[in-house]
């Protein structure tokens, strides 16, 4: 993992002194986060709590945990999950900061999903138009947690008295703690067997998670719409795209405002078609990780910013991409291929006229300039 890598004390670092064994020979990076309580290398500047310990060790840092929050690039989930099997809780339940879908021309599966389905555990989603470094500078902003607490886990079972009234007495008798089956986002029956969390704990619900995770700088709403946040926040990126294309071609902000407005449709369309059991309208128009997102992500966010450039210097998005991300990758631009071939398979491109135009102007088929007709529903 990148924790384990090994350097010393940068010389910009406010912690460098040409004295120390810190500057002057590699360490572990997690010995010295432990010891400045700051990650001088991905987060300098940032002072992070004394109670915050960092470990190279995956097994270490996930014993005992009955919460686990998964925050990494989506490529490494698989490897992460296969190293964590047999060394969490039964019982644990997750929370994936994991923004997007993963999407291929069969399907669309969500990221929490995934990690649910290897680890046997359930999975909630957090996104929200929360830009790192303003939320590590404690800078005001909103999240959103979707999270949809399986039936094992309530604490408020059926009484086992008196029957109420147009109930059969056998459905009075109902421990829900031993029900193992729950439903996933497109209401299938979900793969996962889980295991109920033990009555002692504090029950995992909307209150509870709200109360691990709000601060008066990060303000959080739990919602149960795993697919509806989920979505967003991978959507939102090829809208970006759109976003940085017209504003790369001078066009201003009202030729911008259209294109969030047809993205924001779009959204809550492909929610609609593909999650219709549990997408909600309202995720899209009403939470951080619908609308909010894709205000800050078509204002400055790294895909806005490389199509906008890639038009301004008359280059391919891939080109800026290798100058100015430092070997990071644009979500973009994968999202938009991986959307359009589950789109193309099933005949539904003339649907989603903004997805499908930005497809296009990223394979060479239409012009930047063709995007206001393309995008227009027919």
């Amino acid at each position: 993992g990148v924790y384990e890598e090994e350097i010393t004390v940068p010389s910009t670092s406010k912690h460098y002194d040409p004295e120390s064994k810190f500057s002057t020979q590699p360490h572990q990076l997690t010995k010295l986060i432990n010891h400045f309580h700051e990650n001088v290398k991905y987060l300098p500047n940032i002072a992070l709590p004394a109670n915050l310990i960092a470990t190279p060790s995956l097994k270490e840092s996930v014993e005992g945990a009955s919460i686990l929050i998964f925050n990494l690039p989506h490529q490494f989930i698989g490897g992460l999950c296969d190293q964590m099997k047999g060394h969490i809780l039964p019982y644990a339940r997750g929370i994936s900061c994991i923004k997007g879908v993963d999407v291929s021309s069969k399907d669309v599966s969500l990221f929490s999903e995934s990690i649910g389905e290897k680890l046997g555990i359930y999975c909630g989603a957090l996104s929200g138009a929360n830009i790192a470094n303003e939320v590590a500078q404690e800078k005001f902003s909103e999240t959103t947690i979707a999270y949809d607490p399986p039936p094992m886990d309530s604490r408020n079972p059926t009484p086992k008295g008196s029957t109420p009234k147009g109930q059969s007495p056998y459905a009075s008798q109902l421990d829900l703690t031993q029900i193992t089956e729950h439903k996933d986002s497109k209401g299938l029956t979900s793969k996962v067997r889980l295991t109920a969390q033990p009555s002692e704990l504090p029950p995992l619900d909307h209150n509870t998670i709200k109360l691990l995770f709000h601060r008066p700088y990060f303000h959080v709403s739990v919602v149960s719409d795993v697919a509806g946040v989920s979505l967003g926040g991978a959507l939102k990126n090829v809208v970006a795209l759109a976003a940085g294309f017209v504003a790369g071609l001078g066009w201003g902000d009202n030729a911008k405002a259209a294109v969030m407005r047809v993205g924001l449709l779009e959204m809550v369309k492909f929610g609609k078609i593909f999650f219709n059991n549990s997408a909600h309208t309202a995720t899209f128009t009403e939470e951080s990780a619908g609308v909010a997102d894709l205000i800050t992500s078509c204002s400055g966010g790294r895909n806005y910013r490389c199509a906008k450039k890639s038009i301004e210097r008359k280059v391919s998005i891939q080109e800026v991409e290798k100058e100015e991300l430092n070997g990071q990758m644009l979500q973009g631009t994968s999202t938009a291929e991986d959307v359009n071939a589950f789109l193309k398979a099933r005949g539904k491109e003339a649907e989603f006229p903004l997805l499908t135009a930005v497809h296009r102007i990223l394979k060479g088929e239409i012009r930047p300039e063709d995007l206001p007709e393309n995008m227009e529903r027919s």
